[in-house]
């Protein structure tokens, strides 16, 4: 009989059946094909903006670090009859450096358009010089038709390599949101940055253009950059391939995207494709090309958009980097005649005359591999530490910028309740009805999304108005809410009900009725492509919430998290307009590296502020923290609710609160 009971905690009458959830199938990789989204103007719209924001947090850009000096140095000049070269390096943050060669012209009277060239994978980096692809040939031929042009260190390569290896960070560094891709996305906005302050660089024409791996900083760069006026990546932006190294996936970056989406970012700016048969470009002038071209036809420029491809292998070769400087001469020289542009002989200098460190040390206070994490947390915490806002106008702000960025880093989608399915599945048990109360077993989803929240349903009966809403969540699922003897629902529950508040209690992702999922999170670069499941566990509570708070016949809404489930929930709540937030600390350790990489592995999640900026979302309203023990840090948020001037809002316990007392406070809240 006590199985019997148990089993009424299922949505399913049958023990065996589980939900059926699509985010628990086989996992997006950077191979998996793409499928470019027929966009309509006003969806492109609102997609470019999310995925530029997407992006920032990604790259670990958003908040941005307080501004520092570059304290560039320029030296070593070699001069040829028509062009000089100079080594190069500055700071994009105190100790970490950029390094390379300033290609100038020579004989010309400027200010110059100026081209931020990062080089790819190719094994000798900014100094490969082969027929397949050769950075100093590009850079020459720039500089003698009248290009300023700087060429740098992937991190790793060259002169970088004495700082750090190229195949920096693992999950420890996500958490803060840095990468080998937003180091090299810090050095390339840094790029433009001191292009920008050469007097002989007219700002307004700075361009990119790079191959392979540089492909992938030069649309990187273009999106969230604006100052760069026209770009041409090269044999990289594929709807098969999206980038085969760790340089290239930061994570959280193609959630519902992929490179063709960032690659059409560019638009209505001038844009070069150039692919090549022999590589993952092969189908351009057939796929990705026409896909990104219909974006440009939403601004009516599809004449900034072009494509040519080289019968070639992977490649960036003198046919190659010949279109491209014809695509240049177009926007930048106002001459359409490529004649003009093929390349001439060029000399490539020693390799000693060139690396900026051949002659000199690093700089002493250059960062060790090893002291980089702790500089950026230190940065990070700082920019946190300045928005903490003391008034509601600073709220506010801290709503629009770092709300938003901590939603990016859950990869959140906040739906409306038209866009929220509640379904009595097949097989599933038939609402009961007892004396005070019925249940009724429900699945919770997202139109399209293809997601599935077992829930039930506990309300009066009679129904009585707009009842109020609370939703429970439990981390071992639902099923810990009901007696697995009687069937019935927990005290807690029960109380609140006899309150007049209808319950909702539900199995978020992986809990409960949801079963055993395919998917690994061990596999490479799968926080590029896909969620983890702490923040699909908190999704699926937003999901919940926002079914509630914008149906409009719900008179108030509130939310209890119990055990680890207090985290998720506390994350959430931020995003949802709930008036009352009971969370079980679970005397998480939330000033703890391991603590989050064992339980709350999210990418960005501390640099955008962590429970920090997630109680401060929840802000003014009443929120109750409990079980902290001596481990978690709610000073932060206590401080912004004291200057808000609502502290009697927010009550911190340190002992873990009595499921009755918790269904009393929901009462009186």
């Amino acid at each position: 009989m006590a199985e019997q009971h148990h089993e009424l905690a299922h949505v399913f009458t049958d023990p065996s059946q589980t939900v059926n959830d699509a985010r628990g199938t086989a996992s997006r990789d950077l191979n998996t094909p793409y499928t470019f989204p027929n966009y309509t103007k006003e969806e492109w719209t609102g997609k470019a903006e999310t995925l530029r924001q997407q992006i920032r947090v990604a790259n670990g850009l958003i908040p941005p670090h307080e501004s520092t000096p570059l304290n560039a140095q320029i030296f070593g000049k070699i001069e040829r009859e028509d062009y000089t070269v100079e080594k190069v390096h500055f700071e994009p943050f105190p100790g970490f450096f950029t390094t390379g060669n300033l290609y100038r012209p020579k004989g010309k009277t400027g200010p110059f358009p100026a081209i931020v060239s990062p080089h790819g994978h190719w094994g000798r980096g900014r100094l490969e010089d082969i027929e397949r692809g050769s950075i100093p040939g590009r850079c020459i031929n720039f500089a003698k038709q009248g290009y300023v042009v700087f060429a740098y260190d992937m991190i790793g390569y060259n002169d970088s390599g004495k700082q750090i290896e190229h195949r920096y960070g693992g999950a420890k560094e996500a958490l803060w949101g840095l990468s080998a891709m937003g180091l090299q996305l810090q050095n390339g906005i840094s790029a433009v940055d001191f292009l920008q302050d050469l007097p002989d660089v007219d700002k307004e024409r700075i361009g990119c253009t790079g191959a392979s791996g540089g492909g992938s900083q030069t649309f990187i760069l273009t999106a969230v950059d604006e100052r760069i006026k026209v770009s041409a990546p090269v044999n990289m932006i594929s709807a098969t391939m999206q980038g085969g190294c760790i340089c290239e996936n930061a994570p959280n970056l193609r959630l519902e995207a992929s490179n063709l989406e960032i690659g059409a970012l560019m638009a209505p700016r001038p844009l070069l494709l150039v692919s090549c048969t022999g590589d993952w470009t092969s189908n351009t002038p057939t796929v990705e090309y026409p896909a990104i071209r219909s974006i440009y036809t939403h601004f009516d420029a599809e004449d900034k958009v072009h494509q040519v491809q080289v019968d070639a292998e992977h490649n960036y070769n003198k046919e190659s980097r010949e279109a491209v400087y014809a695509w240049f001469a177009k926007w930048f020289l106002n001459d359409e005649d490529a004649s003009k542009y093929k390349e001439t002989p060029y000399e490539v200098e020693p390799d000693e005359d060139l690396l900026v460190f051949s002659d000199r040390d690093i700089p002493e206070h250059a960062l060790k591999q090893d002291d980089i994490l702790r500089a950026w947390t230190m940065l990070s915490n700082k920019a946190i530490e300045k928005r903490k806002p003391t008034n509601e106008d600073e709220h506010q702000q801290f709503k629009e910028e770092i709300g938003s960025a901590l939603q990016h880093s859950l990869g959140l989608h906040l739906p409306d309740s038209s866009e929220i399915t509640l379904v009595e599945p097949e097989g599933a048990f038939p609402t009961t009805y007892h004396p005070d109360y019925s249940a009724r077993h429900l699945v919770i989803g997202r139109k399209g999304a293809g997601d599935a929240i077992p829930a039930i349903l506990f309300r009066t009966e009679p129904l009585v108005g707009h009842d109020p809403v609370v939703v429970v969540v439990h981390p071992e699922g639902k099923e810990k809410l009901i007696n697995p003897e009687t069937g019935q629902p927990s005290r807690m529950i029960k109380e609140l009900i006899i309150a007049d508040r209808k319950v909702l209690i539900i199995d978020v992702f992986g809990t409960g009725e949801h079963g055993e999922y395919e998917r690994s999170e061990e596999t490479n670069y799968f926080t590029t492509y896909n969620r983890t499941t702490a923040a699909l566990r908190v999704q699926d509570i937003v999901t919940t919430l926002l079914y509630f708070t914008t149906r409009g016949d719900v008179s108030e809404v509130s939310l209890i998290g119990i055990g680890n489930a207090g985290l998720w929930a506390l994350l959430a709540a931020g995003f949802t307009n709930i008036q009352n937030v009971i969370v079980d600390a679970a005397q998480f350790d939330n000033t703890n590296q391991e603590a989050y990489l064992n339980n709350l592995p999210i990418p960005s999640l501390r640099r955008v502020g962590d429970f920090r900026s997630a109680g401060t979302l929840v802000a003014p309203r009443n929120l109750i923290i409990h079980n902290t023990g001596d481990v978690f840090n709610t000073s932060w948020i206590e401080e912004v609710y004291k200057n808000l001037g609502v502290k009697q809002n927010l009550l911190v316990r340190k002992d873990k609160m009595p499921d009755a007392e918790i269904a009393g406070r929901i009462v009186e809240l």
